[in-house]
């Protein structure tokens, strides 16, 4: 199975560095010395990691083949794709890759269907589940210990504990303006 681990992101300094926005809990495992990894798009790839370092918070990396900025800046937006086998899991109890994730019922935890997860979306902050409703629609459920109490790979589920107004409209907004312009109208 195909797993995307990183994007690639612009060039860095004039001897084919680029820097990468990491999407994988395994980055040394993934994006190490000699990992040699798909690309999308197809044409851009193979690509083999010839270095790799960290500078300034950001992972850099340098490809075999790839020896200056010019080189670099070509295989901008690039995403580095590599070959996970399908029956491998995350080393954390907690963790998850995306294909276990995708096709999961999302229930509440009083048994409520909310829909199936068709989606991770990987935000900086926080990941969250694109969750298609019965009804067509979307919702986005972060995935957070909070929100997120269960995951029952076994049962094909996730358990949700939404605060109000995550899944429905019936949240209550509270505003101090609304109470003062109702006491300006006597």
């Amino acid at each position: 199975m195909q797993l995307v681990v990183a994007r690639i992101g612009r060039a860095h300094g004039i001897k084919g560095e680029v820097t990468v926005e990491v999407r994988t809990d395994e980055p040394e495992l993934r994006l190490g010395p000699g990992a040699v990894l798909a690309t999308d798009p197809a044409s851009a790839g193979p690509l083999t990691i010839a270095s790799g370092r960290v500078h300034s918070g950001r992972l850099l990396l340098r490809f075999e083949g790839v020896h200056d900025r010019t080189g670099a800046e070509a295989l901008r937006n690039t995403l580095l794709i590599a070959d996970v086998d399908p029956e491998e899991l995350p080393e954390g109890e907690d963790e998850y890759y995306d294909h276990q994730l995708i096709d999961l019922d999302v229930v509440t935890k009083d048994g409520e269907e909310v829909g199936r997860i068709t989606e991770i979306s990987h935000l900086p902050t926080q990941d969250l589940f694109v969750v298609e409703r019965p009804d067509g629609t979307e919702v986005y459920v972060p995935f957070v210990e909070e929100i997120v109490t269960e995951i029952d790979l076994e049962e094909q589920r996730a358990v949700i504990d939404p605060p109000p107004g995550l899944i429905d409209d019936r949240a209550e907004i509270a505003s101090s303006r609304d109470a003062s312009e109702s006491g300006d109208d006597a």
